[in-house]
């Protein structure tokens, strides 16, 4: 990705983090969780805040973060939706990219915000350009999480 991409601090994981467990959680909670997964060769615990967009049982997040490696070949986790408990299994989406295309569409349909962090702009009619999403699948990962 191109050097201007925004960059989330720790610090500003970290309040995420604490809102997020919270009773004020439904500041942010609409359309950030925080997933929980086993490291693949630590065995230790590993939270971490994220953008999620949801239909049914099924809650997308896009990410490039390293962190997303130990869920190859699925995983169990766990997400913080609007103050609730979640378990699930996460299945990382990396080869499809036609797929990951029409779902972060629909992700920055939902979550605009997020657009930043892919560079990804919105054309006159308010439509993610997919020129610029085509580009910004390439660098990130899709995690579909099926709740139990």
């Amino acid at each position: 990705m191109s050097d201007n991409k925004a960059v989330i601090p720790p610090y500003v994981n970290a309040a995420m983090k604490f809102i997020l467990r919270s009773p004020l959680h439904g500041m942010v909670s609409e359309t950030i969780t925080v997933i929980t997964f086993t490291g693949r060769k630590s065995g230790k615990t590993y939270s971490t805040p994220v953008s999620y967009s949801q239909k049914g049982n099924q809650v997308i997040i896009f990410t490039d973060g390293r962190w997303s490696k130990n869920l190859i070949g699925g995983a169990p986790v766990r997400l913080r939706i609007r103050g609730k408990d979640y378990s699930g299994w996460a299945d990382l989406v990396a080869d499809d990219k036609e797929l990951m295309a029409n779902m972060l569409v629909e992700h920055l349909n939902v979550v605009r915000r997020d657009a930043q962090y892919y560079n990804v702009t919105f054309d006159e009619a308010g439509n993610p350009r997919m020129d610029e999403i085509s580009r910004a699948v390439d660098h990130v990962v899709m995690i579909r999480v099926t709740l139990k």
